[in-house]
């Protein structure tokens, strides 16, 4: 955790990104570490999170971290959330909350509120379209004989 948090120091005094970072560790090992490059990179999602576990499955060649525990300075936004659960992480360690990351206005606390929320009453405007062209590939993916699961 203490790597995590001198990664979130280090990218906020270097005004790469946001002051967050993260560590993934396997078998006792840091096997990727990740810091905000929001800002550096212009891409949103660049999260601590998010590119550490990129890193990770990068160096393990597999998009399975299931032996594998995140460190972050930080709980979790909804989109790093979402990546943990789809990465598989074992667990996860966090230092400061939602609520704190909100004092220092990141949205993180607003955004699960909008995801609370049923999807015609949330700020962005959400419309259905093509449904039955869109469930004919979702057909063909549950017939294909050669898909990797996951």
């Amino acid at each position: 955790m203490q790597k995590a948090i001198r990664l979130a120091e280090q990218v906020m005094q270097t005004n790469q990104g946001g002051p967050f970072g993260a560590i993934i560790v396997r078998n006792n090992k840091i096997i990727s570490q990740g810091f905000n490059r929001v800002t550096s990179t212009n891409d949103p999602t660049a999260h601590a999170e998010i590119v550490a576990i990129r890193a990770a499955c990068r160096k393990i060649k597999d998009f399975n971290l299931s032996k594998a525990a995140l460190f972050t300075s930080c709980e979790p936004c909804p989109m790093c959330l979402a990546a943990i659960y789809w990465a598989k992480l074992s667990k996860v360690y966090y230092a400061c909350t939602r609520k704190d990351a909100a004092q220092i206005d990141f949205a993180d606390d607003h955004i699960y509120h909008e995801l609370a929320r049923p999807i015609g009453r949330r700020k962005i405007k959400f419309k259905q379209l093509l449904r039955p062209a869109g469930l004919e590939i979702f057909k063909k993916w549950q017939k294909k004989a050669d898909k990797i699961p996951y």
